[in-house]
């Protein structure tokens, strides 16, 4: 008889793995299904086991990204088509065929084929391995409580939300980013190729030069004879730190240098701590119980070391500690955070408190980021500036000496 990996929750939220034997997944469903426990996945073993191996190379095997953008598309039409009264398998018929993302289109029909098979939807998203853990769970929900097309509204607008944010992060750090690249270049520029041309100008003067242009010039023109080297050991040393970022140790110890770094740590936390309340508000909301939506929304993270912080807490959760005193033992949750989390779990409005946890911090990031880089810009240009005038004082003050001398 074929043996399955079960994973199901109780009445508790408390999530159990096991191995059992059973003539076909439709039989193993039914049967935990009356005895009252949530199936999360149903995955023959083998099948299991295969994955693993598969991904236990370097760096872990990491997951394929997804384009969340003509995702959320995707789910927009999905949710309409549903709502107009469509079955899901015809749904995801129409919708396989039309996607404009090729690798998108692919797991959409494979999710259709699982469907067509009798898999649960949620279970054939899950089994494709690049859809987010959030997404999973919420169709599970949808599931669960009939309520399909409203769950997955829920996760369009946290979707949305996210991406907005994300945005606005990345337009602004675009700016300093590029000024950062140009002031590099013209640094380059001036001590590899103006230096060494001045270099060649005054060795054939015999002149004394001022300490502060033969430094200058010995700096530029051993740059000049190692610049393709150092570009080369530039290259390679970036290749080699994401490759061991890529590693659990690296992962996790890059993290930690994340938080510790003045100003930009904070802000960098608190974009989890946002991302984190935003996704467990969003399950908690569906109606998945407070440890299996722990579990999910640690897995939504980007930082193995929040992860492993989170897996400690489901566990307090599970054993009965409140969220806020086992979040508040992390030391990693802003108090603030804490004791907005404490007043949603003394009151019963968990998931509102939650979504305003997100909602303040995501203000708080945006704000502290448009600050800090406000700084930065005038910082980089000063720096341009002192750099620019002491090249230009140092090459050209011989000349000027030269000068002085000629009409002395």
């Amino acid at each position: 008889m074929p043996e399955w990996v079960l994973k199901v929750a109780d009445s508790r939220g408390e999530i159990k793995q096991q191995i059992v034997e059973a003539a076909s997944e439709r039989e193993l469903r039914e049967r935990f299904t009356q005895q009252g426990l949530l199936v999360y996945s149903i995955k023959p073993a083998g099948a299991v086991q295969g994955f693993r191996l598969a991904g236990a190379g370097v760096g872990g095997g990491r997951k394929k990204k997804l384009n969340l953008e003509k995702f959320l598309i995707f789910n927009q039409q999905f949710v309409t088509l549903i709502k107009a009264g469509l079955p899901i398998l015809k749904g995801l018929d129409l919708l396989a065929d039309r996607l404009t993302d090729p690798k998108l289109g692919g797991h959409i029909k494979a999710v259709r084929d699982e469907v067509k098979n009798g898999t649960l939807l949620s279970e054939a998203f899950g089994r494709q391995g690049v859809f987010p853990p959030i997404y999973v769970s919420s169709v599970l929900a949808g599931e669960k409580s009939g309520s399909l097309a409203e769950t997955l509204e829920r996760y369009i607008t946290y979707t949305k939300l996210a991406l907005a944010v994300r945005k606005k992060v990345l337009v602004s750090l675009l700016y300093p980013a590029l000024l950062i690249v140009l002031v590099i270049a013209l640094v380059v520029f001036l001590v590899t190729y103006v230096v060494p041309s001045f270099a060649e100008l005054y060795s054939g003067m015999q002149a004394k030069l001022p300490a502060m242009t033969e430094v200058l010039i010995a700096i530029g023109t051993t740059s000049r004879d190692y610049v393709i080297f150092g570009f080369v050991a530039l290259i390679g040393a970036i290749f080699g730190i994401r490759m061991w970022l890529r590693t659990e140790k690296g992962e996790e110890t890059g993290d930690r240098i994340k938080m510790q770094i003045p100003v930009f740590g904070q802000i960098w936390t608190k974009y989890q701590v946002a991302q984190f309340s935003r996704v467990l508000s969003t399950l908690l909301v569906g109606g998945i119980p407070l440890v299996q939506a722990l579990e999910t929304a640690g897995e939504s993270l980007g930082s193995r070391l929040l992860k492993g912080m989170l897996n400690k807490v489901r566990q307090s959760v599970r054993e009965g500690q409140p969220l806020s005193g086992s979040l508040k033992s992390t030391g990693v949750f802003p108090g603030l955070a804490i004791d907005m989390i404490e007043v949603g779990e003394s009151t019963g409005a968990l998931p509102a408190m939650l979504n305003s946890v997100a909602e303040f911090y995501e203000d708080d990031v945006q704000t502290n980021m448009t600050a800090v880089l406000a700084l930065i810009e005038p910082a980089i240009m000063i720096f341009m500036g002192i750099f620019v005038a002491f090249v230009l004082i140092a090459l050209y003050l011989p000349i000027f000496s030269l000068a002085d001398s000629m009409k002395g």
